[in-house]
């Protein structure tokens, strides 16, 4: 049955889309016109929203402008890969430098191994690792390297949880996940985590879960329950997989380091590869010698895995931008950027809160606390869209699912416009919000 909250969301969201399409004429032609090239107009998914996305023309710093000519404060950052802003001198310049020594060397570089020894050196957890083209594909052979290791065929993951673009869960895979032998459970819930551990532990080649699920809605695992998960790989002789391709920026040394957990195999991508196409598996020597070609019984391959505009880029954004010293200092000011924003919605009374943790947060519009992706599923969705709309309108571009990441680049006022800015939507919605969650 419609009731009025439905009517008046309804409405204000229609609004919202109609101001939206009167002032992106542009956009809205480019998209119209390459829907006869791909399907949507798109070849990646998260990045369509309706009525129709912008298209993005350029970035400078912590900027973007759009096809239409407007300038927007970027506070989605690549979905965490651009931590660094856009176009950063010393990235540019390294690429740049790299590319005159040519591009496609088909052999070892001179590149590689300092970002190796650089990311080995960042991530103590790391011991050898491998780099890839993305966190997918880093997930899918630390998968393998998982499987052959320990002769089993079982792998634990968690509802809610997502490893790329075919490893993703629901309460069950998604119909574009591969086909393992996966068994789904809660996230945050140590208690059936150990006892479906040892019921099939025999069985359980690798556990896989991201220490902060990420794309679900930035909610933090629990030291417990990660604790639970590393105790269990233990005692059934299984591999535990940290997915740290968006958490590993959570600070100096990555998450799951903060909190004392050590992983046998750790994923990467994102961020690192300096804003270049790039993923990495690694951990345990002798998990990643079966991947040696001198001795090792597993191929993997990639023509640009080891590409010298990535390889230049990582090292240039770890060595030189995205230390150990401003990872933290990044986080720390996530962290009172997302303290701020709560104690406006406690404030006001609304039902609305920031998840996360360091400089990686997500809006959720409901009361209570958030320990799994079960927590949202009162959450209306047409929430988060008129939170997105309003935001644009604010010269504010972030994600329509409510996903807030920081860059290097912002500035002190961009985060006070942000505050101001959610405060001027929960003024502008007050009625909706109050009967939310």
């Amino acid at each position: 049955m419609t009731t009025a909250a439905d009517t008046a969301i309804d409405q204000a969201l229609a609004e919202a889309h109609q101001r939206f399409t009167d002032g992106n004429p542009e956009s809205l032609r480019r998209f119209e016109a390459q829907t006869r090239y791909m399907p949507g107009a798109n070849s990646r998914s998260v990045l369509f929203y309706a009525p129709f996305p912008l298209t993005i023309a350029k970035g400078e710093g912590a900027s973007l402008w759009d096809a239409d000519g407007h300038r927007y404060t970027d506070f989605i950052a690549e979905y965490t890969a651009g931590v660094y802003g856009h176009s950063a001198p010393e990235i540019r310049e390294a690429v740049i430098e790299a590319m005159q020594g040519g591009i496609n060397l088909t052999g070892h570089n001179l590149l590689e191994g300092r970002l190796a020894q650089t990311i080995c050196e960042r991530f103590p957890q790391v011991e050898q690792l491998r780099f890839t083209n993305s966190g997918t594909e880093a997930n899918l052979m630390a998968l393998t390297a998982a499987l052959r290791f320990t002769g089993r065929r079982k792998i634990v993951v968690f509802s809610g949880g997502y490893h790329g673009g075919v490893l993703g869960f629901g309460d069950q895979p998604s119909p574009t996940t591969v086909p393992f032998d996966f068994l789904v459970l809660p996230y945050n819930d140590a208690d059936t985590a150990r006892v479906q551990i040892d019921e099939h532990g025999a069985d359980i080649a690798a556990i896989l879960v991201e220490p902060m699920q990420g794309a679900s809605g930035c909610i933090p695992g629990g030291r417990d329950f990660l604790q639970a998960l590393r105790d269990g790989a233990t005692r059934v002789g299984a591999l535990l997989i940290f997915d740290e391709v968006m958490t590993s920026r959570l600070g100096p040394h990555g998450l799951a380091n903060g909190l004392g957990i050590r992983a046998d195999l750790t994923t990467l991508g994102k961020y690192i590869g300096g804003g270049m196409s790039f993923g990495a598996f690694g951990g345990r020597a002798d998990v990643m010698a079966q991947f040696d070609p001198r001795t090792g019984a597993l191929a993997h391959s990639g023509t640009f895995n080891n590409n010298v505009m990535t390889m230049a880029a990582g090292y240039a954004g770890l060595t030189q931008l995205f230390t150990p010293e401003a990872a933290e200092a990044l986080a720390e000011r996530g962290e009172a950027m997302r303290s701020r924003l709560n104690a406006l919605c406690e404030r006001e009374g609304v039902a609305m809160q920031f998840t996360g943790v360091g400089s990686l947060m997500n809006a959720h519009f409901l009361r209570g606390e958030v320990r799994r992706v079960a927590d949202l599923s009162a959450v209306d969705g047409r929430l988060r869209q008129l939170l997105f709309f309003h935001l644009l309108s604010q010269g504010i571009y972030t994600s329509p699912r409510g996903f807030v990441v920081l860059s290097l680049p912002l500035s002190a006022q961009d985060i006070d416009r942000y505050v101001a800015a959610v405060g001027s939507f929960i003024e502008a919605y007050r009625p909706l919000l109050l009967s939310a969650g």
